[in-house]
């Protein structure tokens, strides 16, 4: 007998799953709660910037990681979450060696040191 098919997520969904599990991740490493007000902005700036995009480069944008974390820093600086805990993170952020962070998030990093 077959396996159940299972529906795959729409790309939007995949990518705003992504985006949140990537902005959990980056406060609780740098044990800051996270401004959830914030936070849900970001989500609904990346998912306003995609549907904006057409169905062409929706596509890209969910096969290129690159591109992927391009869209991620614009909606994270975008809804204002670059602005939200700015001191602490700043401060951290001079010393990226301690912090337990892959190189990636230094696309949302490099925004408190501007």
């Amino acid at each position: 007998m077959p396996e159940p098919v299972v529906p795959s997520l729409d790309p939007l969904q995949s990518l705003r799953e992504e985006f949140r599990s990537h902005l959990e991740t980056f406060y609780a490493q740098l044990k800051l709660a996270p401004p959830y007000e914030s936070v849900e902005k970001a989500i609904r700036t990346l998912t306003t910037a995609v549907h904006a995009l057409p169905k062409p480069d929706q596509a890209r944008l969910s096969a290129d990681p690159v591109q992927r974390w391009a869209q991620f820093r614009q909606a994270f600086d975008q809804s204002g979450l670059s602005k939200k805990h700015r001191g602490i993170i700043a401060g951290l952020a001079r010393n990226r060696s301690a912090l337990n962070l892959p190189p990636e998030y230094d696309h949302f990093l490099g925004l408190f040191n501007a």
